[in-house]
């Protein structure tokens, strides 16, 4: 084709001129259009397809980085192909597709060639983790992944060794229960791992060998003394002084600690406590913890847990009712109540040996080495020995019975459980008025 004769007919005047919207026709070329959009000028061929009569057009460049000549030869190639009976567009489309479907291809190889220790623990997290946990478990895994598996996160899942495990889980050493957790955690994400086929039936999880029993907590350690392994109990005696002491303390962890003794209750479940769980009935007030609230949620076998509310824990739980319509022990924070946490820190900052905040005075516990959740193991001893038969002061505690016992004895034990914590409230009170 001769393009000097064509370039004659291409007025580049009226090319300039052109406004958004409009579009300039080249004689001589039938479909090849100059278009004009606010910003630029493209050169466009418009035809009818020959496969299903639609009209399509596709883009051939941009004026006048490509020029007229150049434009119409492309035009040309365009041309002579509908005329053979295929869509240029269509073609260019399917085209594009399959380039995408390749490197999409290549992503996923790559993908799973580079199949990470972090991407496992990710998938672990939003298969499972976050299905299955309440948020604050959740929360904690999250964590813990994010911080403790740096030294490996990059290593191909599949590849993990038997030492790199190993070396892993020796570094929290001084640090057990974490560790321990950790090694769990690890555990459960391969196993799904497995199980799904992301990693290969010949991959190892060590985590389920390595260093079975060896992860054990060593106890808190006080003034850089550890103190073992011990589950305390206060005696009676001390916790005559305790009930004793308890003013001493902000209002609200007083209340929280009277509703350890006098309730024996966990302490997740005393801080969340809602208004709408307390009821009066014909026997007097219960407070009926829901299941989702309990350590038992996810067991299918669990109920609601019924806590009678008498003594101390009625008193220090109406007074509460009569100033927060929701939480009992609300906070600003995001789960609308107060942490058990918090708590823990109350005691810890009253204790003869805290070093926190040294130079800010407060009164000294005269009853020490104790955390809010001895209080619950005081008064599951003190239960024991005023004769509260085993299977009552379980269910008070919370606990579900194990084995077959657990699946057939579905009694509920409200008579029991009322009688046994009444006898509770009169111990404590006894021992408070001995201590004085």
């Amino acid at each position: 084709m001769d393009l000097t004769r064509l370039d004659a007919r291409f007025d580049a005047r009226a090319a300039k001129l052109l406004g958004p919207g409009e579009h300039l026709s080249i004689d001589g070329c039938p479909g090849l259009r100059l278009q004009a959009t606010a910003t630029r000028r493209t050169w466009t061929y418009r035809y009818r397809s020959p496969q299903d009569g639609r009209m399509r057009q596709v883009l051939i460049g941009i004026w006048p980085a490509m020029s007229f000549p150049s434009a119409s030869a492309q035009w040309e190639v365009l041309r002579s192909s509908r005329t053979h009976g295929q869509d240029p567009a269509l073609a260019k489309r399917r085209d594009r597709q399959t380039k995408r479907d390749a490197a999409i291809g290549e992503r996923a190889r790559q993908q799973r060639q580079a199949y990470t220790v972090r991407r496992l623990c990710d998938d672990y997290l939003q298969h499972h983790v976050d299905r299955l946990r309440k948020a604050k478990g959740a929360a904690e895994v999250r964590r813990m992944f994010n911080t403790m598996l740096n030294a490996i996160a990059d290593v191909p899942a599949k590849e993990v060794s038997r030492a790199q495990a190993f070396d892993l889980l020796e570094s929290y050493q001084d640090i057990p229960v974490q560790a321990a957790k950790l090694r769990a955690e690890l555990g459960a994400a391969w196993d799904l791992a497995l199980d799904a086929g992301r990693i290969p039936e010949s991959a190892s999880n060590w985590w389920r060998q390595l260093m079975r029993g060896r992860l054990r907590s060593t106890g808190k350690r006080i003034e850089g003394v550890s103190q073992g392994a011990v589950k305390r109990a206060l005696n009676d005696e001390e916790a005559g002084r305790l009930i004793r002491w308890l003013p001493n303390f902000s209002r609200t962890v007083s209340d929280v600690l009277t509703l350890y003794l006098w309730t024996v209750a966990r302490g997740a479940e005393i801080v969340a406590m809602e208004s709408h769980e307390i009821s009066q009935e014909e026997d007097g007030w219960w407070w009926t913890v829901p299941k989702m609230k309990t350590k038992s949620a996810r067991n299918p076998n669990a109920t609601d847990l019924r806590v009678p509310l008498v003594g101390r824990a009625l008193e220090v739980v109406r007074r509460r009712m009569e100033n927060h319509p929701r939480y009992l022990f609300p906070s600003p924070g995001l789960s609308g109540h107060l942490e058990q946490k918090a708590v823990q820190t109350s005691v810890h900052w009253h204790q003869p040996y805290s070093r926190t905040r040294p130079d800010q005075s407060r009164p000294r516990l005269t009853v020490t080495h104790w955390s809010p959740h001895d209080l619950r193991r005081t008064g599951r001893t003190m239960l024991a020995s005023l004769d509260c038969p085993n299977d009552v002061a379980e269910a008070l505690l919370g606990h579900m019975q194990e084995g077959i016992r657990g699946v057939y004895n579905r009694y509920a034990y409200d008579k029991q459980r009322r009688f046994w914590l009444n006898r509770l409230s009169i111990h404590l009170e006894q021992l408070a008025q001995r201590a004085t």
